[in-house]
C-alpha cells in the first residue's frame, strides 16, 4: 500500500471514565484506532493499541508516533493526561491527537493537550475506512463487528457535531464482502439516509456465516422522518433481524402524533411495544431548549405507548469539562452545564423519572406504582 519507511505506531485510548465492564461494549469500542491500526499493519508497520495510561514495561516498543484518540469535548482532561503520560514515557516520539474533540475544537485541543499535532477529520482522508479491521489489536475477544455503510449526515442539527466533523456525505452500495461476524453493529449517523439501504438490508437478511444468520443493530438512532417517507423500510429492518430500533424525538411535545406514527410503523413491522419485552426505544435530549415540564409530557407519551426512553443530557459542543455527579443531591451551574430553562433539581428528577419508567415498562407495572409528581390528565390518546 505504499513505500514509506516502516514505523512503530502506538495507539492510545485515554483512561476515559467508562466502567471496566463496558470497555468492550459496542458503544465504547475505539473503532477509529482499530481502523488506523489495521491500516498501518497492512503497510507493514508495527502497531500496539493501549487502553489507558499504562507503565512502560507493558509496551513492547519505543514508538515513532503515538496517536491518541478523543471522544466527547468535555472529556478533554483525560486526553491531556494521556498526552502528558506518553510524552513523559516517549519524549522522542511524535504525539498526535485525533477524534471528535480534536476535530471539533482543534485549537483548544492543541492548547490543552500540548500535543505535537492535531488531526482533524477522517484519517488520511478516509484511506483507512474500507480496511478490514484486525480486532486482535484489542487483545480481547468480542462477539460483534462494527461496520459503516455511510459517513456524515445531511441534517444540520444544532446540537450535533457530525456534519461538522464529516461534512462530505458518502454511502456504500454493498457491505457483503465486509461481513466477518454474525452480529453487526452499524455506526452510521444516519443509516436510513443511505440511498442503497434496501440493498444493504437485503444482504444482511440473506447472508449466512458458518450456517448462521446475521443479526444487526444500530449504535445511533434511526431517522424517523425518513421512516415516515418510506415506512416499508421498517419491514426490511425487521427481516434483516435488526434489533432494538431507536428513533429520536428532538422536537416539542406538540409533535407527539408524528412520533406515534413512527412507533406505529415499527409496531406494524413486528417490533414490540406496550409489553414487558418491548424493543422500541426513543432518544430524548434534555437540559436543552425544551423545558422540564414539556419533557415530562413527552415522557408520559412514551409511557402510554409502552416504549423505552434513552435520556441524553445536553452539553454544548464547546464544553471542555463536565463535572456532573448523579450521586450528589445538588450541584450548581459552576460545576456542569445547566441550560437557562432548567435547574439542577429538574435535571436529576427527569433522569430519575426515565429510569423508573423504563423499569416499570419492562416489569409491566402500573403508573401509580413507580412515578410521582408527573402532571396527570393533559394527554388524550
Amino acid at each position: 500500500m505504499g513505500n514509506e519507511a516502516l514505523k512503530k505506531i502506538l495507539l492510545i485510548e485515554p483512561d476515559f471514565p467508562i466502567p471496566k465492564k463496558s470497555k468492550n461494549h459496542s458503544l465504547f469500542l475505539p473503532i477509529g484506532l482499530l481502523k488506523i491500526g489495521s491500516y498501518h499493519q497492512l503497510l507493514g508497520d508495527k502497531v500496539q493499541l493501549v487502553r489507558g495510561n499504562i507503565e512502560r514495561s507493558s509496551i513492547d516498543m519505543y514508538p515513532d508516533e503515538v496517536m491518541v484518540t478523543s471522544i466527547f469535548t468535555y472529556w478533554s482532561s483525560y486526553v491531556a493526561k494521556s498526552v502528558k503520560h506518553y510524552k513523559t514515557l516517549f519524549p522522542k516520539a511524535k504525539i498526535s491527537v485525533g477524534g471528535i474533540f480534536a476535530s471539533l475544537l482543534a485549537k483548544e485541543c492543541k492548547r490543552i493537550t500540548k500535543c505535537d499535532e492535531v488531526h482533524v477529520g477522517l484519517y488520511k482522508n478516509g484511506k483507512a475506512e474500507n480496511i478490514e479491521i484486525n480486532y486482535s489489536l484489542l487483545n480481547e475477544e468480542i462477539d460483534y463487528q462494527i461496520i459503516h455503510t455511510s459517513r456524515g449526515c445531511f441534517r444540520k442539527c444544532n446540537f450535533c457535531g457530525t456534519w461538522k466533523i464529516e461534512p462530505n456525505v458518502s454511502h456504500k452500495e454493498s457491505i457483503i464482502n465486509e461481513i466477518k461476524k454474525n452480529k453487526l453493529v452499524v455506526y452510521d449517523n444516519n443509516l436510513l439516509a443511505n440511498p442503497n439501504i434496501e440493498n444493504i438490508l437485503s444482504e444482511i437478511r440473506d447472508f449466512k456465516l458458518k450456517k448462521k444468520c446475521i443479526i444487526s443493530e444500530s449504535q445511533s438512532g434511526l431517522d424517523g422522518r425518513i421512516l415516515l417517507q418510506k415506512p416499508f423500510l421498517a419491514g426490511k429492518l425487521k427481516n434483516a433481524r435488526f434489533h432494538n430500533p431507536r428513533i429520536a424525538w428532538d422536537g416539542n411535545v406538540e409533535n407527539w402524533i408524528i412520533l406515534k406514527e413512527q412507533v406505529s410503523i415499527l409496531k406494524d413491522a413486528g417490533y414490540k411495544a406496550n409489553k414487558k419485552d418491548t424493543d422500541i426505544f426513543v432518544f430524548m435530549l434534555y437540559n436543552h431548549d425544551i423545558t422540564y415540564i414539556e419533557m415530562c409530557e413527552k415522557l408520559e407519551y412514551c409511557r402510554k405507548w409502552g416504549i423505552l426512553t434513552i435520556d441524553c443530557r445536553f452539553r454544548p459542543l464547546t464544553s471542555l469539562e463536565d463535572n456532573y455527579n448523579p450521586r450528589l443531591k445538588y450541584q450548581n451551574e459552576d460545576e456542569y452545564y445547566i441550560h437557562k430553562s432548567w435547574t439542577d433539581k429538574q435535571i436529576r428528577d427527569f433522569r430519575r423519572k426515565v429510569r423508573r419508567q423504563n423499569i416499570a415498562i419492562r416489569l409491566g407495572l402500573p403508573k401509580n406504582k413507580y412515578i410521582d409528581g408527573v402532571e396527570r390528565g393533559f394527554i388524550k390518546i
